[in-house]
């Protein structure tokens, strides 16, 4: 280890600066490789026509992220960087296929729009949550119990197709998601104390792309929930 990451990981203001940096490093090349493989399946008539012709392959797809989040949540103090860092890409290269499915459904000013708005209001939820002196970690409870109600309210609204119901659940999808980024910037600090001087580089890495993985959740959560409260749906 050298010696500049020695004093990162033994100096305290420093190391939470720079645990929190890496983590939005690794969040945003995340984005990225979704949104570049989002763009390219979409502009390739040939795969999209496979995708949206075959429901077996778009929940396999579905299957297989679920399987990944699993995988690097479980196995995280045990698997080796490298497979880390494999799972993370492999989990943002194939959201990206799914996520291209967007560009058939809503235009392209929505879909930008959408990403503006999502920037502008995930960026201001991560930088109250790092300015802010108040403790946020008793949130985290109600957050996931407003998840979950979301989860059963999206899975009734399936069978009674309620666009009323629809535009609710858009919009307290996007409090929801705002408050778990919030949340979840602030544990970085929880993090940040409970490992010290005793965090190795390897660990530091590895915990950088689990927390990036819950952020970039979020931002493609709120995203989506942005999109189909004021997306403008394609009508060609």
């Amino acid at each position: 280890m050298n010696d500049k990451r020695a004093y990162v990981l033994t100096t305290p203001q420093v190391r939470e600066r720079s645990l929190i940096r890496n983590v939005y490093v690794w969040m945003t090349a995340g984005l990225g490789v979704t949104a570049v493989v989002a763009y390219l399946v979409a502009a390739t008539p040939a795969i999209m026509s496979i995708i949206l012709s075959n429901q077996f392959l778009f929940f396999g797809i579905v299957i297989a992220e679920l399987a990944l989040v699993f995988y690097l949540s479980s196995r995280l103090k045990t698997m080796d960087v490298g497979k880390a860092v494999a799972s993370f890409i492999g989990y943002a290269i194939l959201n990206g296929v799914l996520m291209s499915t967007l560009f058939y459904v809503f235009t392209g000013g929505s879909i930008a729009i959408a990403f503006f708005t999502t920037t502008v209001a995930f960026g201001g939820m991560s930088v109250f949550a790092m300015l802010t002196k108040r403790d946020l970690r008793g949130f985290g409870y109600y957050f996931s119990m407003a998840l979950w109600g979301l989860i059963i309210a999206s899975l009734i609204n399936m069978f009674l197709g309620s666009q009323t119901m629809y535009y609710i659940i858009s919009f307290v999808g996007i409090i929801v998601f705002l408050g778990l980024t919030a949340w979840d910037t602030q544990r970085l600090r929880d993090v940040n104390e409970q490992y010290g001087t005793t965090m190795t580089e390897e660990e530091y890495t590895k915990i950088s792309i689990i927390s990036a993985l819950s952020l970039y959740l979020n931002f493609i959560n709120i995203f989506l929930y942005i999109l189909r409260f004021m997306g403008v749906m394609r009508r060609d």
